[in-house]
């Protein structure tokens, strides 16, 4: 098994603006912020719905710290798709001031 440390890894700042990207963090965190255009898909989800993944090469993972996206950035890579770690996640994405959008009408965060 792939190690997270050993999955591929870019820095929240460094995203590209066409990324493809996968946000695996649970409901509550989704509604309080989320980088725009992500498919949000849990972390213990992933596997039952392989078809729900958006089309990317590679699909950017992301989670609050970079911990979770790691971890399923490791499985899919091993299952066969082209998936990149966000490093620090959606925590470092807010302090790169990288836009974020909420479902709730009051200012994204990262919870």
């Amino acid at each position: 098994m792939t190690s997270p440390a050993q999955v591929p890894t870019v820095p929240a700042a460094e995203l590209p603006d066409d990324a493809v990207v996968l946000d695996v963090r649970e409901d509550d965190e989704w509604v309080a912020g989320h980088i725009e255009g992500a498919t949000h898909i849990a972390m213990g989800d992933v596997p039952s719905r392989l078809d729900d993944l958006p089309e990317g090469d590679p699909l950017y993972v992301t989670c609050r710290g970079g911990g979770r996206s790691a971890r399923v950035a490791a499985w899919l890579n091993q299952n066969g798709f082209d998936a990149v770690n966000v490093g620090g996640g959606m925590g470092a994405w807010l302090d790169a001031g990288r836009p974020m959008v909420s479902e709730t009408g009051a200012p994204p965060t990262v919870v």
